[in-house]
């Protein structure tokens, strides 16, 4: 008996198939199979414990913290979507005060003008000439409240500085410490008293997240925790897990992360199927191709591997994308959203192997 179960192979190859019929994603079998090159230590590390921070007051939207994460590895700039109360301003207030870095918050309305953005010039009387005062979007982390209710004048103040992290005023040039991320939520469902941001603006986003309510079972989880609390959640408890080095650091690994040119040329294949799309008015930019590829590198950082594989791709691809393409007019009388479409795309091109 035991000779046969040892000059058995197909016994072994039904057990090794056991295994495999185990409720596990094709992402993390490769996770589980390969071995990084590159120490990822610090970045499992520090990932760990930043979603153990936001865990201590945000419940479920997972998904939501890893694209925050990823957007702080890859030095972009997130817009968060979503209605009133599913914790978009908690979320990004305890990421922010996770690191150790100056954090400020701009609440934008109809009459905020740019220079309570940027600054202005104050007249010094004892030296008998302007000065240049910064504004709030002087510091590391800006938290921007309801981006779409200031109007189109104020949302063109972030231009230069969301692009070239530098501020032109005066003719002066001021630039800005490392980090600069904008963090900015807007509403979807309110109208009125709101400015849409141009195409441009949204351009300089690489995500733009779309937060969904909890499910049930979390959102009884959320009211059990605070059944007892009627106070505000204190982010004097939110303990700092990076400093300004460890991010450099981390970006640094980041930008180490090997991608394949298949995995390129995938890349440019989906960015130029948004572009010759029956149901698209507007496809993506080169910039989207390139925040593609920063943001997958960052992802596959987080999974524990030192390459890019398409399910990265497939991962990021719905979140660059769905804020910088415009429905037909007939796509969006069938009910179509961006992200069905990138979907479509996505199931129509050949994945690399």
């Amino acid at each position: 008996m035991e000779e046969n179960q040892k000059n058995n192979p197909e016994g072994q190859k039904a057990s090794s198939n056991e295994n495999q019929n185990q409720p596990q994603s094709k992402t993390q079998k490769v996770d589980d199979i390969f071995k990084s090159s590159l120490d990822l230590s610090l970045i499992h590390q520090k990932v760990s414990a930043a979603r153990q921070e936001i865990a201590k007051f945000v419940i479920g939207q997972t998904d939501m913290v890893d694209l925050l994460l990823i957007s702080i590895f890859s030095n972009g700039h997130v817009l968060l979507e979503g209605v009133p109360g599913v914790a978009k301003t908690l979320t990004a207030k305890v990421l922010s005060k996770s690191l150790k870095v100056d954090f400020s918050r701009i609440q934008f309305t109809p009459d905020l003008m740019p220079s309570d953005v940027i600054g202005t010039s104050i007249y010094n009387m004892k030296t008998s000439s302007f000065e240049f005062r910064q504004g709030p979007v002087f510091s590391n982390i800006v938290l921007i409240d309801e981006i779409n209710r200031a109007p189109a004048k104020t949302q063109a103040a972030l231009f230069e500085v969301m692009e070239e992290r530098q501020i032109t005023y005066d003719g002066n040039v001021y630039k800005l410490e490392f980090p600069f991320l904008v963090l900015a939520t807007q509403n979807p469902i309110e109208q009125e008293g709101t400015y849409n941001l141009p195409e441009a603006q949204l351009d300089r986003f690489l995500f733009k997240i779309k937060v969904d309510y909890p499910s049930q079972s979390e959102e009884v989880e959320i009211m059990q925790r605070y059944k007892n609390n009627v106070k505000a959640p204190s982010m004097d408890e939110v303990v700092a897990v990076f400093n300004t080095s460890e991010l450099k650091q981390i970006q640094n690994t980041v930008a180490k992360i090997k991608i394949e040119d298949q995995i390129i040329n995938y890349i440019a294949q989906i960015t130029n199927k948004t572009r010759n799309h029956a149901k698209l008015y507007l496809g993506g930019s080169p910039r989207a191709s390139l925040n593609l590829l920063k943001a997958s590198k960052a992802y596959a950082a987080i999974r524990g591997r030192d390459f890019v594989i398409p399910d990265d791709i497939q991962f990021i691809a719905p979140h660059v994308f769905n804020h910088r393409l415009i429905l037909t007019p007939e796509a969006e009388m069938e009910g179509l959203t961006t992200e069905d479409i990138v979907k479509e795309i996505i199931h129509q091109i050949e994945v690399p192997r």
